[in-house]
């Protein structure tokens, strides 16, 4: 196969893979939006329920990305306030690392499944036509990652890609590479499923592969930070929150990546679980820090970009 035609064929799965997560999230979206923005109005009054909250919403609509726009939205049209939305992004960082999961355990296979069910259930009047349209878009995602693992298979033996390999060996060029993934597609959990297709493949090594799903996570971050310029200054501060948090979970556990992926690997069953595995325990432990730190967090945020002060009435 020459080069031309598998760069085309793995670019083709990809876009295939991101196009079944934005419809996913769209149909989940387009239905439940007006249910998940009065539970956010709700649950966001104290901390862990609007953490549980972010990190639920996002396993089900796979994408953080969805969740950070929809909070930072909310707090730029004042239905939350800037401080209830720091736990719902915090949480929306945990929900993200379902995905990786899904992909580790290899359940590309179940996708022919949900979109043959999902097609024949959107041919259906009311409320099932919404919930076959969302399992379509379910199995699509599934279908498509099955694309990607055939695919990438070819690149075994691709000098160029052992050549990209070597230069992303190091902890910090596989963050960068990571988050100029993320960056460009715009979804941290298509740069996921990506990199563990290519550890299950053999293709890249579990300590590389970590540095760049925590790269990805710092690149999740744009999306949010481009629906929040439109809106108002709150929104801006929640984008804001949104970026230093990723930036100081990066700064927190970049230097110990190595030793991550050494005591991960050593004690899951696979290479592609070690990193799945990885990407929760530093998504975890780095929202659950901030958790704790929330008062002291927002403070320094205050401190970056202030509040706009209030207008008395004339």
């Amino acid at each position: 196969m020459d080069t031309l035609t598998l760069t085309f064929g793995i670019l083709a799965a990809v876009i295939l893979f991101l196009y079944g997560l934005q419809g996913f999230a769209r149909e989940v979206q387009a239905h439940g939006q007006a249910t998940l923005q009065a539970w956010f109005g709700k649950v966001t009054r104290h901390r862990v329920p609007g953490f549980l909250l972010g990190a639920l919403a996002t396993a089900v609509v796979q994408s953080s990305s969805a969740i950070s726009s929809i909070a930072v939205a909310l707090v730029g049209s004042g239905v939350i306030g800037f401080r209830q939305s720091l736990p719902v992004l915090f949480g929306a960082n945990v929900g993200t690392t379902a995905t990786a999961w899904l992909v580790a355990f290899k359940l590309t296979g179940l996708g022919p499944f949900f979109l043959v069910i999902g097609g024949l259930l959107s041919m259906l009047p009311g409320r099932m036509q919404v919930v076959g349209k969302s399992l379509f878009y379910f199995g699509f995602i599934f279908f498509s990652l099955g694309l990607i693992s055939q695919s990438l298979a070819p690149l075994q033996a691709s000098p160029a890609f052992a050549a990209w390999l070597q230069v992303v060996e190091s902890p910090w060029a596989g963050v960068l590479a990571g988050m100029v993934i993320t960056l460009a597609v715009q979804s941290s959990s298509v740069t996921t499923g990506l990199i563990i297709v290519l550890v299950q493949q053999g293709l890249m090594g579990a300590d590389v592969a970590i540095a760049v799903v925590i790269g990805a996570n710092l690149g999740s971050t744009g999306t949010a930070l481009l629906a929040s310029l439109p809106l108002q200054r709150e929104a801006h501060r929640a984008a804001l929150a949104n970026l230093l948090f990723n930036v100081g979970g990066l700064l927190l556990w970049a230097p110990f990546i190595p030793w991550l992926a050494r005591a991960i690997t050593g004690a899951m069953e696979t290479p592609a679980m070690a990193v799945a595995m990885a990407h929760v325990l530093f998504n975890l432990s780095t929202a659950l820090l901030f958790l704790v730190l929330l008062r002291p967090f927002a403070a320094v945020v205050d401190r970056l970009l202030p509040p706009r002060p209030a207008t008395s009435p004339a």
